[in-house]
């Protein structure tokens, strides 16, 4: 049986003391068992449920400036690339000559190029293929490599082994030399065949940061006792493993998205890329840079274009990985 409670008042000596004392007693039989003392103020609340390892990262995010900056002037790219006509009303082929090479001017505020067309308009316009090629190179990246290299993880012995040496065979190619190659033997005017080279040889990379995540997750106790009560392989995969698993390629993933662009700019810019019709910042780069002393507005705005697009995803991704590393908190 728990003590009865003595209030401060009651401890001393004589028959003050003493009066106290039976007075604290009294109080502390009329209380109700489990009731707090006098003047313990209110009883604390039930703890708060704890929060998951995304809405922690969540939380973070939202708090950070630099998320929330590059993640703005992504939304602004992913709008313009999918409604250019919103803040272009011209039409991005419309030529003439009598302009070319001109300065600013009312209502062209970047000026011509070398075949008077507008290039206000054609860097509006030439975020459409570069954001498109990031994005689908990406999704295809991550879908391919995630897949391979999560089950070479989980079942190991001979796969692992494959995916490895597969992999190592990808890892040798050089980026450039393999996309002047492989994009001179495959032509065509939209962007799938860039696309299809960088997931080629993006996958590699993502298939090793999935393997490495699987085999961690694998070893943890939830796992081992999924296994225990009879789990079948498919349903530890995806709903043990994966789900804690994901958050390194995601990371992995936004920063090759910024890459990735770069990357297409760099070859339509050899010419091994994007080829004209296609409005894209590295053929309009290409164009423009045997005219950097003559007419500068010309490869400036789409190179700025490009340099502002590659930051913000490679901001976005470091600032995603900072909130999803708990070894970074």
């Amino acid at each position: 049986m728990p003590e009865p409670y003595v209030p401060k008042e009651a401890i001393g000596h004589g028959d003050g003391g003493s009066a106290a004392l039976a007075i604290g007693e009294a109080e502390s039989l009329e209380r109700r068992p489990g009731a707090a003392p006098p003047g313990a103020g209110p009883p604390a609340g039930p703890p708060g449920k704890p929060r998951s390892l995304w809405s922690d990262a969540w939380h973070d995010l939202r708090r950070n400036p630099v998320f929330v900056l590059s993640a703005l002037v992504i939304v602004f790219l992913v709008v313009i690339a999918i409604w250019p006509q919103l803040i272009a009303t011209g039409n991005p082929y419309r030529a003439d000559l009598a302009k070319a090479q001109q300065g600013s001017q009312p209502g062209h505020p970047f000026g011509f190029d070398t075949q008077g067309r507008d290039v206000y308009t054609r860097v509006v316009y030439g975020a459409r293929a570069s954001i498109t090629v990031g994005v689908c190179a990406t999704a295809g990246a991550a879908l391919l490599g995630s897949l391979l290299g999560g089950l070479a993880g989980f079942f190991g012995s001979w796969s692992d082994t494959l995916l490895s040496r597969l992999a190592d065979i990808f890892f040798g190619i050089p980026v450039l030399l393999g996309g002047l190659v492989f994009l001179s033997v495959v032509t065509g005017t939209t962007v799938w065949p860039v696309v299809g080279f960088i997931v080629l040889l993006g996958w590699p990379q993502i298939s090793r940061i999935a393997r490495g995540s699987v085999v961690t997750a694998k070893q943890n106790d939830y796992v081992q006792a999924a296994r225990a009560l009879g789990a079948g392989n498919g349903r530890m995969l995806l709903r043990h493993i994966a789900p804690n698993a994901v958050a390194p390629v995601i990371v992995v993933a936004t920063i090759a998205l910024g890459t990735y662009i770069a990357l297409e700019a760099t070859l339509s810019y050899l010419g091994a890329g994007l080829k004209p019709p296609t409005v894209s910042w590295g053929i309009d780069i290409s164009a423009a840079s045997t005219y950097i002393r003559s007419a500068p507005h010309m490869l400036l705005w789409p190179a700025g274009a490009l340099s502002i697009t590659v930051l913000a995803f490679i901001m976005l991704g470091d600032a995603v990985r900072d909130a999803l590393d708990p070894k970074l908190r």
